[in-house]
């Protein structure tokens, strides 16, 4: 196992497990740092990740209460009973998780987690503001790397259509697990890399069965954020990379300007990995703002 350079920050914040029923089903989350904080912010991880994926993020914010979910089909929280795991089975969940959990929270999003928070949102889910880390800006297939999203689509597909022992076996390799994480990353610190791909290799193949992963990588590369952005109206921060195959900074710099009020920040030499490669980065950018909205 890989070190983990977060760790001891990480350790220093108080965590604890909890389960809530949410639309029929158990979701596990986990709530970091002071019961008291004066900001509370809910966070909605990336496709096929789980709550481990941010801890790198909230390791930067000791100040802050996060609550951090695992999307109903991935890490300890079982599918949706009787749903197809599209958007608006997503957005439903998260709308009635915050309610339950953390009403009036901050709701945050990464990659995946950005088009569902955004959606919940603009459906109505309230919220004094929110916060999107590598927003999915952009169709995938419209990104500088296409070519592999057409690749990813008819893995997925296959995936979902093999005789179960081996579809199964294909989601879960080991060796297409670490080809994503290797295009991904972009430090070349070798610890930092041997890191992200130790997290990859534990957490990525954590869902439930493959119809639920099918579900949710069709919703991924068939919506983006530019749907729900006109219309949500509270403040929201985008803390997007210069060097992002999935958005290229020119795509994030347009959706900025579909929203009613939204500030753009750029983080360089990073792609679409913030939340493991730069996340003391992006939690000082994310700290002042919830201090601003705390004003408002």
């Amino acid at each position: 196992m890989a070190a983990n350079p977060y760790a001891e920050l990480l350790a220093a914040i108080p965590v604890a497990r909890v389960e809530v029923e949410v639309l029929g089903g158990t979701t596990a989350y986990w709530m970091y740092g002071p019961a008291d904080a004066e900001s509370t912010v809910v966070a909605v991880h990336g496709f096929r990740g789980e709550h481990h994926g941010l801890e790198p993020v909230v390791a930067h914010l000791p100040g802050i209460r996060v609550i951090m979910p695992d999307l109903p089909g991935f890490g300890e929280t079982a599918p949706l009973p009787d749903r197809t795991h599209d958007l608006s089975a997503y957005t439903d969940w998260l709308s009635a998780f915050v309610a339950a959990v953390a009403p009036g929270a901050v709701v945050l999003g990464h990659s995946f987690g950005s088009i569902v928070a955004a959606a919940a949102v603009a459906d109505g889910l309230e919220t004094p503001a929110l916060i999107l880390v590598n927003p999915i800006g952009a169709p995938a297939l419209e990104g500088p790397r296409g070519i592999m999203t057409r690749l990813a689509i008819l893995y997925y597909a296959a995936g979902a259509r093999l005789p179960d022992r081996v579809g199964d076996a294909l989601l879960r390799n080991g060796l297409i697990v670490r080809v994503m994480s290797e295009t991904m990353a972009k430090t070349k610190d070798p610890a930092l890399r041997a890191f992200v791909h130790d997290q990859h290799a534990t957490y990525f193949s954590r869902f439930a069965d493959r119809d639920v992963l099918h579900d949710a990588f069709v919703t991924s590369v068939s919506h983006d954020v530019r749907a729900a952005a006109p219309r949500i109206e509270v403040p929201t921060l985008l803390v997007a990379a210069v060097r992002d195959d999935i958005t290229p900074i020119e795509k994030e710099r347009e959706l900025a300007t579909m929203f009613a009020d939204a500030r753009l920040v750029e983080i360089p030499d990073v792609g679409h990995l913030i939340h493991y490669e730069t996340p003391a980065e992006a939690a000082a950018v994310i700290e002042p703002f919830l201090a601003e909205v705390r004003t408002r």
